[in-house]
């Protein structure tokens, strides 16, 4: 909890007024509370929950009164009460014709309430028509009364929210920057409906929980204050009380937050960042079709790079900015895909224990650096996918945890409400507004930050109810069964609401089960996802290649069972960071072999995965073969690039990228069986492997020919589906990637010798541990 001895004002330079100001000693020595002939009295238990700080209505308390007209003289009689702790005197302070002039409040409770009675004449603009003036021993601060402004969120709004269906919400929860005619401020807005009361506490009030007390708006359970003069930087939390104690909380719709450890939410305009994106936005939806090449380079932003001078620093977003979008184009990959980037108080979590859905990490630099860099990423013909957090949310005592004093966001029931393996906390899908906070947040990146895809995080255990459980650990749906039937329906509404919305951009299951359609449209039962990570690829492919090649004839089922159900979802073949954590090691160390075998296994799995049916996927450091486990805490090995093995593989990975995005056959029907056509999945004694890749025009096609063994094939015939000559247009074996060189120079005649039932065929050299592609001349 934060202590300041700032009073709650903003300060302007104000003038000495006279000594004949109401509120001295001699008065304060007397007073006890208002009494009733003001016209605005209220009971002893009020005025208690008032300078408790923890009154539900502090409006029907403070602010101006209309308590009567001088209709001699055409103005309103205005009862005015403020509550000021810190304060000894105060004035209300008017303009009227030209001039400024200052009414003396009376102090009527040494806590500190003064209450003045002022005519004024109606106001047209809607403006309160004073401010008040305080002198907090010799300091005099002028400020506009928070309590004289209506409420800013309509019925409609809170019917909206309520209802679950208020898909921007975050325009209106949170904290929103606001002019009211001319006065500027922010208007916060929280759901704790089961709260005593709640109050906004900051820079902007000393963190003083008594000075700005939200109304509670009955009967959403949404607390509003607008605060005049708060700005753009302004660290807050929400201060709740519950069940006769409190707690400060960060903001749930907060959009940035303070350098972890430290835990205030803190106010942006986000509307302050200039976007110069529009060639790409106009143009998104064709480079993100699914007929489009995709590569993604999966990136965590903390330990892509750290400053040579400072390896315990994290680069910046202006530093990445500047580094890795070059590095991106350089190396040819159409997407990059970021770890959670929103705020997180753990790091070692990698972001995916967030606090924050909606503000970006404050570890390297400020929600506009963050645009920054997508901005730069766009304009570099680069897209950017986020990693998004739906399931679980961390313990800590500053987020959602309890949020109000009861399980608001989660589930009360541990057996629905607790994930087991992350000993993190699940959202209740059920609750109208946790479902409307969650889909808002994933329209928030798409809208504010540009975002061209949502890669949603650990969907399976969304949606089973036993994921991780043990008998008698968890409860069935109301039909018996153990699917989570309001995850379910969260996740079809959120597919829905972020095609509706942003039609062209992606949205990415990390979904390890065999649950049917996730990656197929909700009108046929589908959960509506774009796109489905292939985990079934991933380990049976990982499984095979860390065999040594001498056994892998007998392993030959674990590389062509992919193709059984490759067509059933649009997947995407990952080699994701999951695949380098957690004592697995670098992939490049997990490959069997003397050093050279390493690098060509490594070289032969990406050829193998980037001309395999589906979009790619691959964590930093793969791509030029780190040796070290990936550690969230240090830099990827960059040294390494300096020796020829590993800048060829770099290369190699380089290649492939443009090679696919070239070649329509690797990209244009990834979803589709016509897309693909086996020459050879049979030959398991040498561990060779022989398919066909076709465009939507089934002319324009590229064979694969792959090598799993250390052995060179000379004079393998392979079957072509027409004569012509072939060229070899990529080898994995290549010298410049680091390989022996083995291959065929020069364009192949296709003769008519029968092979793999076909009437012409081709006499190759396979390199060992190797993949070639080759295409016929048209």
């Amino acid at each position: 909890m934060r202590h300041r001895s700032t009073p709650p004002a903003t300060p302007v330079d104000t003038s000495r007024e006279g000594s004949d100001a109401a509120g001295g000693p001699d008065h304060e020595r007397n007073a006890t509370v208002p009494t009733p002939s003001d016209g605005n009295s209220c009971d002893d238990g009020a005025w208690r929950e008032i300078l408790e700080g923890r009154h539900a209505d502090p409006g029907a308390v403070l602010g101006p009164r209309v308590v009567g007209r001088n209709a001699a003289r055409g103005t309103l009689v205005r009862h005015v009460r403020t509550f000021q702790p810190m304060a000894r005197r105060a004035w209300i302070v008017q303009d009227e014709d030209g001039a400024r002039r200052s009414v003396p409040m009376r102090r009527t409770h040494r806590a500190g309430i003064f209450e003045a009675l002022v005519e004024s004449t109606p106001a047209t603009d809607g403006r309160p028509g004073y401010t008040i003036r305080v002198d907090c021993g010799g300091r005099r601060h002028e400020f506009h009364d928070p309590y004289a402004f209506p409420p800013m969120l309509t019925d409609f709004d809170l019917h909206l929210i309520g209802e679950g269906r208020h898909w921007k919400s975050y325009e209106k929860l949170g904290a929103q920057l606001h002019a009211i005619d001319g006065v500027q401020g922010v208007n916060f807005a929280v759901w704790a409906p089961n709260a005593e009361s709640v109050s906004v506490v900051g820079d902007f009030n000393g963190w003083d929980g008594r000075v700005h007390q939200m109304h509670r708006r009955i009967p959403s359970g949404i607390w509003e204050l607008f605060v005049p003069g708060v700005k753009a930087g302004d660290n807050y939390k929400y201060r709740v009380h519950a069940h006769g104690t409190f707690s400060d909380r960060a903001d749930p719709y907060g959009f940035g937050a303070e350098v972890p450890p430290r835990t205030a939410s803190r106010v942006i305009d986000l509307d302050a960042y200039q976007w110069r994106d529009g060639e790409w936005m106009s143009g998104r939806a064709a480079r993100n079709g699914l007929d489009a090449p995709m590569t993604v380079y999966e990136v965590h932003l903390g330990s892509w790079r750290r400053p040579g001078d400072d390896p315990t620093r994290w680069l910046t977003y202006a530093d990445l900015e500047r580094e890795l979008v070059p590095y991106c184009v350089e190396m040819g990959f159409t997407h990059v895909e970021f770890l959670p980037p929103t705020e997180h108080p753990l790091s070692a979590s990698w972001g995916y224990q967030t606090i924050g859905l909606f503000a970006a990490t404050s570890r390297f630099g400020s929600p506009h650096d963050l645009m920054a860099l997508i901005d730069s990423l766009h304009r570099a013909g680069v897209g950017v996918i986020i990693d998004w957090v739906p399931a679980h949310f961390p313990r800590d005592g500053h987020g959602l945890r309890r949020f109000d004093g009861t399980a608001l966001y989660e589930h009360e029931d541990p057996r629905k409400g607790e994930h087991p393996d992350w000993g993190t906390l699940i959202f209740n899908y059920g609750r109208n507004e946790v479902a409307n906070y969650l889909v808002s947040s994933a329209l928030f990146w798409l809208d504010r930050y540009h975002v061209d895809g949502l890669r949603v995080d650990a969907v399976a255990s969304m949606l089973y109810l036993d994921y991780s459980r043990k008998d008698g650990e968890w409860t069935p749906n109301c039909f018996g069964g153990r699917e989570n039937l309001e995850a379910i329906e969260f996740l079809k509404q959120f597919n829905i609401q972020v095609h509706a919305h942003f039609p062209g951009v992606l949205t990415i299951a990390e979904e390890s089960t065999a649950w049917p359609g996730v990656s197929r449209p909700t009108y046929t039962g589908g959960l509506g996802f774009s796109l489905k990570w292939n985990m079934g690829w991933m380990n049976d492919t990982l499984r095979y290649m860390r065999h040594d090649p001498v056994h892998r004839k007998y392993h030959h089922d674990e590389l062509t069972f992919s193709l059984i159900y490759a067509f059933h979802e649009n997947f995407v073949l990952p080699l994701s960071h999951d695949e380098v954590v957690h004592g697995k090691g670098a992939l490049l160390d997990q490959m069997p072999g003397d050093l050279w075998q390493k690098f060509a296994n490594l070289r032969l799995l990406y050829a193998y995965m980037w001309c395999h049916p589906g979009k790619k996927l691959l964590f930093m450091g793969g791509e030029f073969g780190q040796w070290r486990e990936w550690n969230f805490d240090e830099s990827l090995e960059w040294h390494l690039c300096q020796f020829d093995s590993h800048k060829g593989l770099a290369k190699s990975v380089a290649d492939l990228n443009h090679l696919v995005r070239r070649e329509r056959a690797l990209h244009e029907l990834d979803f589709e069986g016509r897309g693909f056509e086996w020459i050879d999945c049979h030959n398991w004694q040498d561990s060779v492997l022989v398919f066909v890749r076709r465009a939507a025009d089934p002319d324009d096609f590229v064979m694969v020919c792959c090598n799993f063994t250390p052995v060179p094939r000379e004079n393998y015939r392979v079957g072509v589906p027409r004569a012509g000559v072939y060229d070899e247009i990529f080898n994995s074996d290549s010298i410049w990637y680091g390989g022996g060189n083995v291959g065929n120079a020069g364009g192949i005649l296709a003769i008519d010798v029968p092979s793999h039932g076909r009437e012409n065929s081709l006499s190759l050299s396979l390199p060992p541990l190797a993949a070639i592609v080759l295409k016929p001349r048209r």
